[in-house]
């Protein structure tokens, strides 16, 4: 499994590398990506633009791996509605939903970064709580626990997702079909 890299507006937290753990554009070069369609869905969000760029998708899936994107639920959306009709994607897409235990949980989780003044952590929560109510638009939800716990269950998901027969690519089904 692979994360894809995804493109922000944002200036690097401490220890954040660009092409690492995102692309850190300038807000003009977001914006040429976003208007020659390059990315497979964008948005601003904390007046922070993020957005997944087709090209990091497209080539990790044609090798052959299995891609983890981390988009908010109208990142979400854009992709269920672009895999309607792209079928690369289509065959690709499964959505999980990662929720905090509890909004106090994600409060504690957010001042203890130590990145975002208080106002700002007020902010995402209010969005927290409306993000919150999508969760039945997704194929999982996944409450999220320890970085390591998460993991076993986000591995647990994809290895469900390649045993559903209609993703199957056993060679004796294909004879039959």
């Amino acid at each position: 499994m692979t994360r894809a890299i995804t493109c922000t507006t944002r200036s690097p937290r401490p220890g954040e590398k660009d092409g690492v753990d995102y692309h850190f554009l300038h807000p003009a070069e977001f914006k040429r990506h976003a208007q020659a369609g390059d990315f497979i869905e964008h948005a601003t969000v904390f007046g922070r633009s993020y957005g997944t760029l087709r090209s990091e998708l497209a080539n990790k899936l044609r090798a052959g791996r299995d891609v983890l994107l981390n988009v908010d639920v109208q990142g979400a959306a854009t992709i269920r509605r672009r895999a309607r009709t792209e079928p690369e994607l289509k065959r690709a897409l499964v959505t999980v939903f990662m929720a905090p235990p509890s909004l106090a949980v994600l409060e504690k989780r957010l001042k203890g970064r130590n990145t975002d003044a208080p106002e700002e952590i007020r902010k995402r929560l209010g969005i927290a709580r409306l993000e919150i109510a999508h969760w039945k638009h997704f194929d999982y939800l996944l409450i999220s626990s320890t970085v390591e716990k998460d993991l076993q269950r986000m591995l647990a998901i994809i290895g469900a997702e390649k045993m559903k027969s209609a993703r199957s690519d056993f060679e004796y089904v294909k004879e039959l079909k």
